[in-house]
């Protein structure tokens, strides 16, 4: 590259302004994409399936008499699962039983106690009935996304996962399909972008409404995904991706500069960063960024993303790299040091801690085990991996005896009295024995 990486150092006098300025994303929704996402979701939430047809036909090339010939049969699920070369099958089924295994471990169980008056208190875990699974289609294909997304559905006890994926101009990726067979997605339909959001959203006559949608999207998808907020639930809004590596010094600066690709190739706005105490070590990461870059097939976007949004931070030691990556919070943080468990006390607010040299990013996108799905641009502040808890909701169980209405109940008419809200109190009072 001819033009350079950006480089901050916590010792410069503006260094809180520049890492903010660099960390700055305009997330703010395209007026236009706005008003047409708004038409799609309301012509489908009030013509149904004719307005699906007609946006498909429109935008996917796909001209079909009927919303039947949008499903697709589970046998053709089956089918690209046998149709796909061995070696991929064996990779999707790897990764699937090592995502199921790590999801399991996440089911929560509804639980209950008595208090000392025989009251009975607890809380009643129960899955989502129906969940929507939006998954990128035509050149954008994703069979990882369908298992990090399905995977934790089917394991929370979701009765019904209803898979969208567009095919423009008819083009289906086996490998999707083959990971729905994988996933025990229940149903699937060849529609995308907006209408399919509004499709899942508010039911047609043919595709059935869902308490949940989730899965990666363009900017018309993310946007619907928001507009929809409220009447069903969503994963969450994604931002660009992102990765933030620690480094001691001590690993291949190939290595490192390898990791940093691999979320710069994504798009032009996602954001690599390197933290590293030794100057020198930044240095030869540079030189490996640009001894590398011209091998990769992505070098255009991966340059554009390194030199737009990427960074090289140097810092007094390990415990202030801590600081400023807590500061970032990012998607994917690798702590690439001799003893990265020792710096775990010290990481607040990461989407998923990648620990040690050996411990690739990328493993952690296919097949690791724990979910890829991530929240991004700052969200790990307060957000989670999607897992099985996102497909299930927790209703509170409250059972007084008489004894416990009699002794609460009292302590319940002072407070709805104190806000003036008297049939509560009276209600409670009912209940008392005098």
């Amino acid at each position: 590259m001819t033009d350079r990486i950006t480089r901050l150092n916590t010792t410069q006098s503006d260094f809180d302004s520049a890492l903010a300025q660099l960390l700055a994303w305009d997330d703010s929704v395209d007026h236009q994409v706005n008003e047409s996402v708004r038409h799609i979701l309301h012509e489908v939430k009030t013509r149904g399936d004719a307005a699906v047809l007609e946006f498909t036909a429109k935008f996917d090339r796909l001209d079909v008499g009927s919303m039947a010939e949008l499903e697709m049969d589970k046998s053709r699920l089956q089918a690209a699962l046998d149709r796909i070369p061995q070696d991929q099958r064996e990779g999707l089924e790897k990764a699937a039983e090592r995502i199921r295994d790590y999801h399991e471990r996440q089911n929560q169980q509804s639980w209950q106690y008595q208090d000392e008056d025989g009251t009975v208190l607890g809380q009643k875990v129960t899955p989502l009935d129906r969940a929507g699974l939006y998954v990128p289609g035509g050149k954008a294909a994703y069979p990882s996304s369908v298992l990090m997304n399905a995977i934790p559905a089917k394991v929370a006890g979701v009765s019904e996962v209803i898979m969208v994926v567009p095919t423009p101009d008819g083009v289906v990726n086996d490998m999707v399909l083959a990971a729905a067979a994988i996933a025990g997605v229940d149903r699937v339909f060849t529609i995308g972008g907006a209408q399919a959001v509004a499709a899942l959203a508010y039911g047609t006559d043919t595709v059935p409404s869902v308490d949940k949608i989730v899965g990666p999207g363009n900017i018309f998808v993310a946007t619907a995904k928001r507009e929809v907020f409220g009447v069903v639930g969503i994963d969450m809004i994604a931002g660009p991706s992102e990765i933030l590596v620690i480094c001691d010094g001590k690993t291949d600066p190939d290595w490192i500069a390898m990791d940093l690709f691999s979320q710069a190739e994504h798009d032009e706005q996602a954001q690599s960063i390197l933290v590293s105490p030794d100057a020198d070590f930044l240095d030869a990461v540079e030189a490996s960024i640009n001894n590398l870059l011209p091998t990769m097939e992505r070098e255009e976007i991966i340059r554009t993303s390194m030199l737009g949004r990427g960074a090289l931070i140097q810092v007094a030691d390990l415990k202030e790299a801590a600081e400023v990556s807590n500061r970032i919070a990012p998607e994917h943080l690798e702590l690439s040091v001799e003893d990265p468990q020792a710096m775990l006390d010290d990481i607040r607010h990461a989407g998923a801690i990648f620990m040690g040299r050996h411990t690739a990013e990328a493993l952690g996108d296919y097949c690791a085990g724990p979910n890829h799905v991530l929240p991004t641009s700052g969200t790990a502040r307060f957000s989670s991996p999607l897992g099985v808890y996102d497909f299930q909701k927790r209703s509170s169980l409250i059972g007084f005896t008489a004894q416990g209405a009699d002794r609460m109940g009292r302590v319940a008419s002072v407070l709805a009295r104190g806000e003036g809200l008297t049939a509560h109190a009276r209600s409670a009072e009912y209940r008392i024995n005098e």
